[in-house]
């Protein structure tokens, strides 16, 4: 055993000593990202390449695009398969953008000015795409797919629209193909709430607070749980978290907490239960299925050994696994071989643990802070 398995050993263990404890066997199915862009298509994936860029270098960049009709029919299809305890299916929390950048008028202003369309109106804009917010709905009525907030849109807005305003060569390559990637690097001003200066938290305040309205409007009922794009947030924008509506807060162990500028954080360590001064509590991811970014690892036994280890310790299994493993729109491979690697993972948690339950980040959020789901799904 090398010295990076026993870290990791040690990590998994470890992260889930404090917090909140359990007897039951609670899985919660973390999904981040639904309803946001990334690689628009294969043909931009060409294109870009052939510009020069090593877009085939990142998963995300390879793989990754707003989720697509067939996307959502063959995840379900999967879930509806399985049932828990209780008769319910596996259920996807679903962490879904309202907004992506309105490409058009952004170049309209000159670059001046940032607007933003529903998602709505970006699904109405790609060629397999028009069925998918009546499949979100679908999900959400049958305990199978429920979305939660991710942020208004997954894009830091500052830091692309300074960026596009000095027009280099590579940004505006990448923008003409309806793409915010960045020609530099993996995340691309996806960290939509890390910050340059204070003034950015204003900023950010603002925007969550526009993507909340909307995602009430959107789907029919408020966001209870929150997740921070890549793990990034400033402790200030729990307040106005908390002032609608969000009592759980979702994440890593580790928070990323902006000190000014790209790559430079803080570190905040958390655990499942914790409550900060709101009375919100965290809940901290501990089990990781992510087959699309990590091949070189069985994922299936990865994720029954880390569920093990979490309802060895007595605490819930809370699975980080992100929408780029359900795609196929770019690379169909991608979604039907995952797909057989989640079939795998749910036959094997429902044969090690008949008595597992399936329940929502803001249902486990509820057990934890009033001892019952108070109010599961919406």
């Amino acid at each position: 055993m090398n010295l990076k398995t026993i870290k990791s050993l040690i990590t998994r263990n470890v992260i889930n000593i404090p917090g909140w404890h359990t007897k039951r066997k609670i899985v919660v199915i973390e999904s981040d990202d639904w309803g946001s862009i990334r690689m628009p298509s294969k043909m931009v994936f060409n294109a870009l390449q052939k510009k020069g860029f090593s877009v085939d270098q990142s998963d995300f960049n390879r793989l990754d695009s707003l989720e697509s009709n067939d996307d959502m029919i063959a995840l379900y299809e999967v879930l509806y398969n399985y049932k828990d305890i209780y008769n319910n299916h596996p259920i996807f929390t679903a962490n879904s953008v309202v907004a992506n950048p309105d490409f058009n008028k952004i170049k309209n202003s000159g670059f001046s000015n940032y607007y933003y369309e529903h998602v709505k109106e970006t699904l109405k804009q790609y060629p397999r795409h028009d069925k998918v917010f009546d499949l979100w709905q679908e999900g959400k009525n049958n305990n199978i797919f429920y979305p939660q907030f991710h942020g208004r849109e997954h894009l830091n807005i500052t830091r692309w629209l300074s960026d596009l305003k000095k027009g280099s060569d590579d940004i505006m390559f990448c923008f003409n193909h309806n793409t915010t990637f960045s020609g530099n690097c993996d995340y691309s001003y996806m960290e939509a709430y890390d910050i340059d200066n204070n003034n950015d938290i204003k900023k950010h305040i603002s925007t969550i607070t526009d993507g909340l309205k909307i995602f009430e409007m959107t789907f029919g009922y408020p966001s209870r749980s929150f997740i921070a794009p890549c793990y990034t947030w400033s402790p200030e924008i729990e307040q106005i978290l908390f002032q609608y509506g969000i009592k759980y807060i979702q994440g890593n162990y580790i928070q990323l907490v902006p000190n000014g500028g790209f790559n430079n954080y803080k570190y905040k360590f958390h655990f499942t239960g914790q409550k900060n001064s709101l009375m919100q509590r965290y809940l901290i991811r501990n089990c990781v299925f992510e087959p699309a970014l990590n091949k070189k690892i069985d994922s299936v036994d990865y994720a029954i050994n880390s569920i093990a280890t979490s309802f060895r310790w007595n605490k819930p299994a809370i699975i980080s696994s992100h929408r780029i493993n359900y795609i196929g729109y770019i690379v169909e491979k991608n979604r039907t071989d995952n797909l057989v690697l989640l079939n795998s993972l749910l036959t094997n948690i429902l044969k090690i643990w008949p008595d597992v339950e399936f329940i929502s980040s803001d249902a486990l959020g509820d057990l934890i802070a009033y001892g019952k789901i108070t109010k599961a799904y919406a």
